[in-house]
């Protein structure tokens, strides 16, 4: 039995050198594929998170100032000297005080009154929504925008000099100014603190960013230090326009030849409201959004 030669087969042995290095550089070209295809899965899922985290922080922001003018009252407020009343609705606000006299526009915290910004294209009215406007519109790509010659003053203040026109401005921000300030209703008190459930709000564009501000006090005091909050960044132009009951597009509100800044709370131009407010927001990466909020009456 020794000298019995074993089966051939029985003689095999295992893979070739060659044969396993095929085989693992196959394996390798598999797991690259692999890797490749799960990178890009996840770059595609951040990409779409700040997308959809995009869209929120805009769609919030609209839903904020739907809020806020649907919400305006015909309540005028007093400056923070107390000789005056300021309009429930100022829109453009440096300007109506230099149209109405005022040097250095209104006095107080809203005296840090601005132009509304940017001469975006302006749309027609899209369809009714439910949500107290009249639609909601975009337009993505570079937006053109054009200036009329109109006569234009100005006025210096401690921050600076400001200057007023018969069309929207085109500065990219306002350092600090208000572009459109109004008093509304339906300041949340879940703690039951003593004051008021109206409310004065303004809105400002500084470095790119829109930021909302109110008070704590409807009638201002002086040292009043309004609260700021951050709505969206990257901002390039907002503008607002306001419908008379003309049915004309107004820069200003109350318009200019209205009598605005009296000592008589009594005066019925300070409770004049709009039949509706357009605002135009120009972003960096999604270009122009305008919405037109029907005030009700």
């Amino acid at each position: 039995m020794s000298g019995t030669r074993l089966p051939r087969r029985a003689l095999a042995r295992g893979f070739t050198l060659i044969e396993l290095l095929v085989a693992l550089f196959i394996t390798a070209i598999i797991f690259a594929m692999g890797y490749g295809a799960i990178n890009q899965a996840l770059k595609n899922r951040d990409s779409l998170e700040q997308q959809q985290n995009r869209l929120k922080a805009v769609q919030n922001v609209v839903r904020i100032m739907v809020q806020d003018f649907t919400q305006l009252v015909p309540r005028p407020v007093r400056d923070q000297l107390g000789q005056t009343s300021l309009p429930c609705l100022m829109g453009n606000p440096n300007g109506v005080a230099l149209a109405a006299g005022v040097p250095g526009g209104a006095s107080g915290g809203l005296g840090n009154l601005g132009g509304s910004l940017g001469s975006g294209s302006s749309t027609s009215l899209a369809s009714s929504s439910s949500s107290g406007g009249l639609g909601l519109s975009f337009s993505f790509g570079s937006s053109s925008s054009s200036s009329s010659s109109s006569s234009s003053s100005s006025s210096s203040s401690a921050f600076g000099s400001v200057s007023s026109s018969s069309s929207a401005s085109s500065s990219a921000d306002t350092n600090g100014l208000d572009l459109v300030v109004l008093t509304r209703a339906g300041w949340a008190n879940p703690a039951g603190v003593q004051r008021p459930a109206l409310e004065r709000v303004s809105y400002r564009l500084e470095n790119g960013t829109l930021r909302r501000m109110h008070w704590p006090e409807l009638d201002e005091v002086q040292g009043a230090t309004p609260i700021a909050q951050d709505l969206l960044d990257h901002v390039k132009s907002i503008t607002f326009r306001y419908l008379t009951d003309a049915r004309q597009w107004s820069d200003e509100w109350p318009p200019a030849t209205s009598v605005v800044f009296s000592p008589l709370a009594a005066n019925p131009t300070l409770r004049m409201r709009p039949i509706a407010v357009e605002v135009t927001i120009e972003l960096e990466d999604w270009g122009t959004i305008t919405r037109i909020i029907e005030i009700p009456t």
